[in-house]
């Protein structure tokens, strides 16, 4: 009886949870967040679009393109590479695609916060790497921290540095994409907290340094 009685709430509970997944993806993080970070910098419609469209094409639409195709492929088991041992090739598409990002923000002197922006994303996906594939621990599986978790919290991070500390009304937000990855059982609690961390510590405090 009870077993029949909790089915419904966690059927409800898992659709909200794929809906927030979706919702809070990283894709469409990195897809406005640029564009948030150009406007504060310039205050220019033409400037944010341009400068915003290099760090969300590099960082968002070119590595999306390439983990879809992967997917259709069979490379991989869908858009959110759930598994640890299938995220070398997406981690590395990221890096490189971000990589040209940054060079071409360096070399059309782009604005200095979406730089800043670039090199926190850049050096956050750098220690995802590192922890996911090169961290040791007890049982030899390794560590697959939330990417989720991470883009959400360091995007609430910039996002208040640039627009002051009301923008921390976003927070609900990161922990409904965190609870959202354990629920769905892509995640462990202690990978959300540390994706969460990664970002705000990594991403957020990072860029507050460079600007």
């Amino acid at each position: 009886m009870t077993a029949h009685a909790e089915t419904p709430a966690r059927g409800r509970r898992r659709k909200l949870a794929r809906a927030a997944t979706e919702v809070f993806a990283p894709w469409i993080w990195v897809l406005g967040l640029p564009l948030a970070v150009s406007w504060h910098a310039t205050g220019d419609v033409l400037a944010t679009l341009a400068w915003g469209a290099v760090v969300g094409i590099t960082g968002s639409v070119v590595p999306m393109l390439v983990i879809i195709r992967g997917a259709r492929r069979g490379l991989w088991d869908g858009r959110h590479v759930t598994r640890r041992e299938d995220r070398f090739v997406p981690f590395i598409t990221c890096i490189c695609s971000l990589g040209v990002g940054i060079a071409a923000l360096l070399i059309g002197d782009g604005p200095g916060r979406l730089i800043a922006l670039a090199v926190g994303m850049f050096v956050s996906l750098i220690a995802s790497v590192a922890i996911t594939f090169a961290l040791p621990v007890p049982n030899g599986r390794g560590w697959k921290i939330s990417i989720h978790a991470a883009v959400a919290a360091g995007a609430v991070m910039v996002l208040t540095i640039d627009y002051g500390p009301w923008l921390l009304l976003l927070t609900p937000a990161v922990a409904l994409v965190a609870w959202s990855r354990v629920e769905l059982r892509d995640h462990t609690t202690p990978q959300v907290l540390g994706g969460t961390a990664l970002g705000a510590l990594v991403g957020g405090l990072l860029y507050w340094l460079l600007i």
